[in-house]
């Protein structure tokens, strides 16, 4: 429907935007603090004993998070570029929305017995394999894009101190590539890709009548694959048909 997305590489420049870093972190952590104020309160209060299933789901749910909201921005990115308003409440929104849907499910209002888990060992010892092979790729291909940040600011630095100047800490020019490596050889959002190979190994954990489970794997693909889409057509437009060849956006072969 609109190209218009202004975060990330189509970032725009506006008198309302805010810091990359700090606006990131921001608005995807209430999905930590909603998850485990959920896991450590509902039971309580309901007087229930929850199933390792169900904490197994929230602790993957917190990792992949502490590490998407807090480690990623604030100790690996070596820069972001600004995020508008409208994008920030729309995350900030999707955060503690979603977090308080699988929270909820997972602290007392899913299955809260270990005879609903019943004979689910296989699924669950699959979806933990699938969660985790998506989280690794996922990381795998981040730092394949945060390499051509690294390697700009590296550049930078020695040109800097070539001319006899010193480089601003945390300052990195805006530098694109296509990285070669990995799944990039095929697609050009490999790590929207891992991501959802990722929450489907979720969702399989808690069994196809997860509804927030699969919610979210719905929501990921809608906001996604648009976003993808869009930036493919952004490659296109500023390396050209050619050199981006015959990368889809984010399904190898298909899309």
């Amino acid at each position: 429907v609109t190209d218009w997305y202004p975060q990330g590489k189509t970032s725009g420049r506006s008198r309302f935007n805010l810091p990359g870093k700090m606006a990131w972190a921001v608005m995807e952590s209430p999905a930590i603090v909603v998850m485990l104020y959920c896991m450590f309160t509902i039971p309580t209060a309901q007087g229930i004993e929850l199933p390792l299933a169900n904490w197994v789901m929230a602790t993957l749910y917190t990792i992949h998070y502490i590490y998407r909201a807090l480690i990623s921005p604030l100790f690996l990115n070596p820069s972001m570029s600004p995020i508008h308003p409208v994008i920030f409440i729309s995350a900030l929104s999707f955060q503690i929305i979603n977090a308080t849907c699988i929270g909820g499910y997972l602290a007392g209002y899913g299955p809260t017995a270990a005879e609903d888990w019943a004979g689910t060992a296989p699924r669950i010892a699959m979806g933990i394999i699938v969660f985790f092979a998506g989280f690794l790729g996922n990381i795998y291909h981040d730092d394949e894009l945060r390499e051509i940040r690294r390697a700009s600011a590296r550049a930078q630095k020695r040109k800097l101190e070539a001319q006899g100047e010193r480089s601003k800490e945390g300052k990195v020019d805006k530098v694109y590539k296509i990285p070669e490596n990995g799944l990039f050889r095929w697609i050009l959002y490999p790590h929207y890709f891992c991501e959802w190979i990722e929450w489907c190994g979720f969702w399989l954990i808690g069994g196809l009548a997860c509804t927030p489970a699969r919610n979210f794997v719905l929501n990921e693909v809608s906001t996604m694959l648009p976003r993808a889409l869009n930036g493919r057509r952004w490659y296109i437009e500023r390396f050209g048909a050619e050199t981006v060849g015959s990368r889809k956006a984010v399904i190898p072969g298909l899309i």
